[in-house]
């Protein structure tokens, strides 16, 4: 698709809700953004769609070409992409889909769009089966229903984090179990979930990272100087911020190949990583959250303390 033709679509969609016309008049399509393996700049790319229930389910077909699309790429680099479908952006975790659960998919694409039957018939490559899930945020018990401060994002933050860590854990312990049914002579089988464990693990990571920037960069720097009696609490946390960053990277080594790991190596690694970071997620919530509190979101006049003198 030609990069003004594609545009073009781009903002008909922004302007008109969701709706274009021409080619794709009636059609249901969204608009994909996602992080540039190499470049780490955003791309944002017209898709068809189709539902599985809750879930979104695109389909790298490049119209049949023998390459995988550059944005499927993208995606298996970086899994966190924002989707637009009619005036509602979302926040989701690209997975494609494995083995039989692929064909399943695949076979509901083309129940709805028949048309990509014909795209995989014209290539040699699988048309890869790309399900767009929700991050989990909602899910968890530790979020917020209002956003007044910049402690209730704080704790949303986290909610995300820990939720995404359990989420880990129960895909890791699914994957050995299957590798560990495996019963025959040469190599098991792809039990169907090791992709999608790396795109979570991925996505738990990178937003780990992302977070802890803003906070070194933004939040840390500004609360030192709101509340000077912080600075040596908020100069630890950010040598708890490199710490956690080591064993991050140590996690990411293991998902070099996750058909291969050694699973006890992975496990001890996993549970390494789970056992500091749970710690530093409260020793920052005990240490941050009542200086937070004042900070008011949307950005307003300092919150007044009881007996009317203004928070410091």
């Amino acid at each position: 698709m030609p990069a003004s033709f594609k545009q073009a679509i781009i903002d008909e969609f922004r302007a008109n809700g969701g709706k274009v016309g021409g080619p794709f008049e009636g059609a249901e399509l969204l608009l994909l953004t996602t992080t540039g393996a190499k470049s780490g700049t955003e791309h944002t790319v017209p898709l068809g769609f189709v539902r599985d229930g809750e879930l979104l389910l695109i389909v790298g077909s490049a119209g049949g070409a023998p390459r995988h699309p550059a944005w499927y790429h993208n995606l298996l680099a970086h899994p966190q992409v924002g989707v637009e479908i009619g005036t509602e952006r979302l926040e989701l975790i690209a997975v494609p889909a494995e083995g039989a659960r692929r064909d399943r998919l695949f076979e509901r694409v083309v129940s709805v769009a028949p048309g990509y039957a014909d795209y995989q018939a014209a290539t040699s490559r699988i048309l890869p089966v790309v399900v767009l899930e929700p991050s989990g945020a909602e899910a968890s018990a530790e979020e917020p229903g209002e956003m007044r401060n910049l402690a209730d994002k704080l704790v949303q933050v986290h909610g995300w984090l820990r939720a995404q860590l359990r989420h880990i854990q129960a895909e890791t312990d699914a994957h050995f179990a299957a590798r560990a049914a495996h019963e025959g002579s040469g190599e098991p089988p792809a039990p169907g979930i090791g992709l999608q464990l790396r795109q979570h693990c991925l996505a738990f990571c990178q937003f780990l990272t992302f977070h802890h920037t803003g906070e070194d960069a933004y939040i840390f720097p500004s609360l030192a100087d709101r509340q000077p009696q912080l600075r040596d609490a908020l100069d630890r946390l950010g040598e708890e911020h490199r710490t956690v960053a080591r064993v991050k990277d140590d996690l990411l080594a293991l998902l070099a190949d996750i058909t291969t790991a050694d699973p006890e190596r992975f496990r001890a690694e996993l549970a390494r990583l789970s056992r500091e970071l749970v710690a530093h997620l409260d020793h920052e919530e005990e240490t941050l959250l009542p200086a937070l509190s004042e900070i008011r979101l949307p950005p307003g006049p300092p919150v007044s303390e009881p007996g009317g003198g203004a928070a410091s």
